[in-house]
């Protein structure tokens, strides 16, 4: 069976009750089990991991090098700030769709830029959970083609 790494930064373990008017009240948990439940009819499992940490981010990303398909990753607040992140995904082979809950171009004017886009596949914002899944099938059908 095929894998995709469901990668989240910090604070995401407090989804459910964490502002729930911008992200939503489902809980990560609630999100991974959605996500698996529509990506195993096509083949594929979920892989998760969640850190507040930065370096432990990065180490994840380098384990995933050759082990998973693609990866899914909300990197929260360190999209904005965090030039090592960029540098990991860049390393790597298995694509990168960056995901955020809200859509960050309707908040504040400091999270509007990505400093991982530019080296993502693609980057999905402002579509709540759904989001996720929208990233696990656009790389399934990635490996389709």
């Amino acid at each position: 069976m095929k894998r995709l790494l469901l990668l989240n930064g910090p604070n995401l373990n407090l989804l459910g009750s964490r502002e729930p008017g911008v992200y939503g009240s489902q809980t990560l948990e609630s999100i991974i089990n959605s996500v698996n439940e529509s990506v195993e009819p096509h083949g594929f499992s979920i892989e998760h991991f969640q850190s507040n940490h930065e370096g432990e981010l990065i180490d994840r990303l380098q384990q995933a090098n050759g082990k998973v398909t693609g990866v899914v990753f909300n990197p929260g607040a360190y999209t904005h700030t965090s030039i090592a992140l960029r540098d990991a995904i860049q390393a790597i082979d298995p694509p990168v769709i960056e995901v955020h809950l809200s859509n960050v171009h309707n908040r504040e004017s400091f999270r509007h830029h990505s400093m991982l886009a530019p080296v993502c596949t693609g980057q999905i914002v402002g579509l709540g959970a759904k989001g996720y899944q929208l990233a696990a099938m656009a790389l399934i059908d990635q490996q389709k083609s």
